[in-house]
């Protein structure tokens, strides 16, 4: 008895599930038939499904709400989006359009929120937390923005020294943030981030350099751990060690009203995924609550940064198989119309898994095949899925039965920022056509080709031919 692709796949997970669908041997994403897609647009391509990014943050204003309520939490929760995990226009839209404020990473992202404000997409009560090493111009762009009345732009100080910056040129009121430099997890290379200040330095920075200055108003403490959210003793020490120095400058800084938490939620990178955000929301604000009552402190408004989870969702990179090449008694190749190395970067880089299914013939038997890039490279390839060592998808039919496609999915954050979008590609395999899917007010799919294939005029006039 033959092995479908579509049996093994629903023998190995809970399968359809969010987002995912087979109608007729075919994939859908987020109901949204990928044949469709692609006969329209071909491969390779890179596709934005826009309205899963909203459906993210609501999801988590809505969790972070219901805990609070369930907790008789005081404070109140503010999402920020982490604009380096996608800087695209059509991303921030979506996040500012259903209730998004903005963290910013460099001094370039400034510009952005100007134009932002130009375009009446966000006023200037909208915060804006501003983290990551400082060096000019990024804290003149910062200083410009208090000064020109952005009332809720808030540099997270993250060494003593930028402190100075603000001090001589802010002319208004500024507000700021402190990044606590966390411990790090065993597994890692080192032992302390090399973000923000050391903990028992704090309260003493606090004390000398800015207590007393009527220009400056230490509002948040910022708190974030490299491993992101997780379930983990290693994560709940560290978040009680950050409430034990929120307590301690809370009784010397009345104005102090604001923790941090950062980014970290995880996203879907398997079909096996588990993750109960329920569970893990609702436990952060029952420990915040639970410290602050025992210390007999407000409880703290918590903001959050969320990068992959607000938009990681939303994208999918699709190829074609365009060969297949059996290269031993073991080794079986599928070639792809495109790279890895050039299209999804995390692959290659950190050995990241993204959910990876075929996007038709379903119904026919599947076979453990090896992926490979065009590239020369010999690390141009993907071999193992999240939940496996091996990568199964079907075999390749008769030239009748059309091509194979297969798809890489939420692959919506980072990619083309690490791939360097638009600029110069490994052995220059273009950047492939971005197409965005949406709908309109009727539910219905639209799409909108917002970048074409790179093309190599633009590559040789990058380098200088």
């Amino acid at each position: 008895m033959k092995n479908k692709y579509r049996d093994l796949i629903q023998q190995t997970f809970h399968f359809p599930q969010e987002g995912f669908n087979v109608v007729d041997g075919e994939l859908h994403f987020n109901d949204v038939p990928l044949m469709d897609i692609i006969k329209q647009y071909g491969t390779p391509l890179k596709v934005t499904y826009i309205p899963k990014i909203g459906q993210q943050i609501q999801k988590a204003k809505k969790l972070f709400n219901v805990a609070m309520a369930k907790a008789d939490y005081k404070g109140s929760y503010t999402y920020c989006y982490c604009t380096k995990s996608s800087h695209f226009s059509f991303v921030m839209d979506e996040a500012i359009k259903n209730g998004s404020h903005m963290e910013t990473s460099s001094a370039f992202d400034i510009p952005i929120i100007k134009e932002l404000y130009r375009q009446g997409k966000l006023d200037k009560n909208t915060y804006v937390i501003c983290n990551g090493y400082k060096r000019k111009p990024y804290p003149q762009f910062i200083v410009d923005l208090i000064n020109n009345g952005y009332k809720n732009v808030i540099p997270i100080l993250d060494n003593k020294n930028e402190l100075e910056y603000y001090k001589r040129y802010v002319k208004r009121k500024c507000k700021l943030g402190i990044r606590i430099a966390s411990e790090e997890e065993p597994t890692y290379d080192y032992y302390t981030s090399r973000l923000g200040v050391r903990y028992k330095e704090i309260v003493p920075f606090y004390k000398e350099r800015i207590k007393g200055n009527k220009k400056l108003e230490l509002k948040m403490l910022h708190f974030f751990v490299s491993a992101g959210i997780k379930d983990t003793i290693y994560y709940w020490t560290e978040l009680a060690k950050c409430l034990n120095v929120y307590a301690e400058l809370k009784r010397i800084c009345p104005e102090l009203d604001s923790l941090n938490i950062g980014g970290g939620l995880p996203i879907r990178t398997s079909l096996g995924f588990e993750y109960d955000y329920e569970y893990i929301i609702e436990e952060i604000v029952s420990q915040i609550k639970t410290f602050c009552k025992q210390n007999k402190i407000k409880e703290p408004n918590i903001f959050t940064e969320f990068g992959s989870f607000s938009v990681g969702e939303s994208g999918a990179a699709l190829y074609s198989v365009c060969d297949q090449k059996q290269q031993n008694d073991r080794e079986l190749w599928y070639m792809i119309d495109s790279s890895f190395i050039t299209t999804l970067p995390d692959t290659w880089a950190i050995g990241q898994k993204f959910i990876l299914l075929a996007v038709n013939h379903w119904e026919k038997e599947s076979q453990r095949v090896n992926l490979g890039g065009m590239t020369c490279d010999g690390l141009d390839y993907y071999n193992t899925e999240a939940h496996s060592e091996q990568v199964f998808l079907p075999k390749l039919g008769t030239g009748s039965d059309g091509p194979l496609y297969i798809g890489f999915f939420h692959t919506g954050a980072y990619q083309e920022s690490i791939a360097g979008y638009g600029g110069i590609q490994h052995c220059l395999i273009p950047s492939p056509k971005h197409v965005l899917i949406d709908r309109d007010e009727n539910g219905e799919i639209t799409t909108k080709l917002f970048a074409k294939e790179q093309t190599y005029k633009s590559m040789l006039k990058t380098l200088g031919y």
